[in-house]
């Protein structure tokens, strides 16, 4: 019989192709008629802000490998090269599907809702003029029209943030044309909806609107043309081991540095003029497999706004409350509880407050020791990091912050400040590994003297909030092994201590 060579590339996908596909079953709710039509608007907006992060961390990574002549391949045999130039292929394949998935199925099905995105050359006077005071009233004091010239350098285009360039003539200088940028505002929604006396659900774009006023923004230019684009930024944070600085400064100075990351891809109109992408490309110094010309409204994550925010509940999942815990009739606490037995929960069909009474009981029981806990995402106003704060004044409380949440690093260095100076004993995770863990250890010393030890281990975040719409299991355990093995794995990241 022959052996496997388990470093034969034919038993393996690639990482990056591999997360593709999983984005494309994401897009197959889109189009899945059986879910709730502003659900499926919901899943296509998924599938934007998920490409979102693909390319500027994954596909920026690529890059980077490539530029920096990397050719070592991975486990699946491709190259960084080869690897580059298949995700070349499928993320335009995918962006393609995105727009057919909008234009041919989802938009069609709205409007026979009475829901309507519209131009705001098609609006009647009336909305015409409520839009027009909207715009004088509320965007344009806070609008910044730039002219590229010799005294006005390109603009600083922020990470995703929606732009339109304009293609302008100065009407005193016949024949010279210039390129002009103008930022759409990230306090103001990106759909706005349009008064209107019927039923009808009517909004329109906030660019559209903008593209339609630059005789105000542009006074004494004419304009030949204008299209929306959107330039996503090499936002990977690179963290060398060798760094003698401690991890939370090192993460806090790179977050600095992404905002200015390279640009990685360049959406935009698809009826863009060569006049406005040629020189944007050039700006962005990009290859031609990295603009994406969008037939439809360019950053289909802004769609969110349109699933939540339209009043149509028919339209969507029906809401449903999540199941408390019930104590059983020998049991006065959580703690006696978990005696009883180990307790599995899945949310968000049953409750996450379970999850949340056990850190707060702990904080507040004077027969809990000590605490420890990771952290890798949580929400703002977070009950579990008060109940940490609290618990501070005391027992002894130790907090494994991962820095290195994506996305998610400036609001966990505000997080580890806090809770060190609260007391709390504050580690920022491994250089090297990610701790993705979600683990709690509570040792508690019980009415005989014996000091016992309860855990709680999750597949979801420490996040009371997103704890109501995402599937995760909560186990809630005191038994022996389970938390020795906790217990371990604190103890490897809290001092490397390996087994």
């Amino acid at each position: 019989m022959a052996r496997i060579r388990l470093d034969d590339p034919c038993y393996y996908f690639n990482r990056h192709e591999s997360w593709m596909a999983f984005n494309r079953r994401v897009l197959e709710e889109a189009q899945d008629e059986g879910n709730p039509l502003l659900e499926r608007v919901k899943f296509l907006a998924i599938t934007a802000s998920n490409l979102d992060e693909f390319v500027e961390v994954r596909i920026a990574a690529l890059l980077q490998q490539v530029e920096h002549g990397n050719q070592v391949a991975g486990p699946d045999g491709l190259s960084p090269a080869e690897q580059l130039q298949r995700l070349a292929r499928e993320i335009h394949s995918f962006v393609n599907n995105q727009y057919q998935c909008w234009n041919e199925k989802l938009l069609p099905a709205l409007a026979r809702e009475g829901i309507r995105i519209l131009l705001v050359a098609s609006l009647d006077r009336a909305s015409k003029d409520a839009m027009d005071l909207f715009f004088i009233r509320r965007v344009d004091p806070i609008l910044t029209p730039v002219t590229i010239d010799p005294s006005h350098p390109f603009p600083h285009v922020i990470n995703k943030a929606l732009c339109v360039a304009f293609q302008l003539r100065r009407q005193s200088k016949l024949g010279t044309t210039y390129l002009g940028v103008v930022t759409v505002p990230q306090k103001i929604a990106r759909l706005v909806r349009v008064p209107s006396k019927r039923d009808d659900i009517n909004y329109i774009f906030l660019h559209d609107l903008i593209e339609t006023h630059t005789r105000n923004l542009y006074k004494g230019y004419t304009v030949i043309s204008s299209a929306a684009f959107r330039a996503t930024r090499n936002s990977n944070l690179y963290l060398h081991e060798e760094e003698s600085r401690n991890l939370l400064d090192l993460v806090d100075s790179e977050l600095h540095n992404r905002r200015r990351g390279d640009v990685v891809r360049l959406e935009i109109e698809a009826d863009a003029t060569q006049a406005i992408v040629e020189p944007l490309c050039q700006q962005f110094r990009l290859q031609p497999w990295q603009v994406f010309k969008t037939p439809g409204p360019v950053n289909l994550s802004r769609l969110f706004f349109l699933a939540d925010q339209t009043p149509r509940p028919d339209l969507k999942f029906q809401p449903f409350t999540s199941r408390t815990i019930t104590f059983t009739p020998k049991a006065s606490n959580i703690f006696e509880e978990m005696r009883q037995g180990d307790i599995l929960l899945h949310h968000p069909y049953d409750s996450y407050e379970a999850v949340v009474s056990l850190i707060e009981a702990s904080a507040r029981d004077p027969q809990v020791l000590s605490i420890k806990q990771t952290l890798y995402r949580t929400n703002e106003n977070s009950p579990i990091v008060r109940a940490l704060i609290e618990a501070a004044q005391s027992k002894e409380v130790t907090v494994v912050v991962e820095l290195k949440a994506r996305f998610d690093e400036a609001s966990n260095i505000r997080w580890a400040r806090s809770l060190e100076e609260a007391g709390v004993q504050v580690f920022h995770g491994l250089v090297g590994l990610k701790t993705h863990c979600k683990l709690a250890l509570l040792a508690r010393q019980e009415s005989d003297g014996e000091i016992r030890q309860y855990a709680h281990l999750g597949t979801g975040n420490y996040n009371a909030s997103t704890a109501h719409f995402y599937s995760d299991l909560s186990l809630l355990t005191c038994e022996p092994q389970m938390t020795s093995a906790v217990h371990a794995v604190f103890n490897f990241l809290t001092a490397r201590s390996e087994q």
